[in-house]
């Protein structure tokens, strides 16, 4: 099976996560600063979830640029990367209504991690079509960078009841540790 489609169709559904994300995002209720300057924590947010997304689009890029072939295990698993994924609108808005409160916070984490979940499945069912000796098995190895993201997000899960200012920060961390694009998967191609 050809890639085009898979990739074509992620960038389509990504472009509309980023979409309905702006589209979520509420008008100051007046003309001033402090106006604007209480729209902040929601548009940060913002910012965090659009750069979270963008990780994810560029590494799925990277990651089926040195693919040759998809097959349906690795279909099924984009999807579920892309339901995750597609759930970030939905968290930010609850996390904006309510203040950011301990649940959404955490709410928030979760999808996340699960989104990695489904970005590692993914890569594992790409292997494992391409074969064990394929440029993305030798580009990722043992993937100790995804599994460093998934151990912060189980502990920022957590500590969002107890402080969610401290999952965000953990958020936050994992964003940057991806934020540069996978240099593993960037010197094979």
């Amino acid at each position: 099976m050809h890639k085009g489609r898979l990739e074509a169709f992620t960038d389509g559904v990504i472009a509309i996560i980023i979409t309905i994300m702006v589209l979520e995002m509420k008008v100051p209720h007046g003309s001033n600063l402090a106006a604007l300057a209480s729209g902040a924590p929601v548009f940060l947010a913002y910012a965090l979830s659009y750069t979270n997304v963008a990780i994810f689009w560029n590494n799925h890029h990277h990651m089926l640029q040195v693919s040759q072939r998809v097959d349906g295990r690795s279909l099924w698993a984009n999807m579920y990367l892309l339901f995750w994924l597609s759930l970030v609108p939905f968290v930010i808005r609850w996390m904006d209504e309510t203040g950011f409160a301990a649940l959404p916070t955490a709410a928030y984490g979760l999808v996340l991690a699960m989104a990695a979940i489904g970005y590692l499945l993914l890569e594992r069912m790409l292997i494992a079509c391409n074969g064990a000796d394929s440029a993305l098995a030798r580009a990722v190895g043992s993937d100790l960078k995804a599994k460093l993201s998934l151990s912060i997000y189980a502990a920022a899960i957590p500590l969002a009841f107890v402080q969610p200012w401290i999952a965000i920060v953990l958020y936050i961390a994992i964003a940057l540790i991806w934020f540069i694009p996978d240099r593993r998967i960037e010197s094979i191609i």
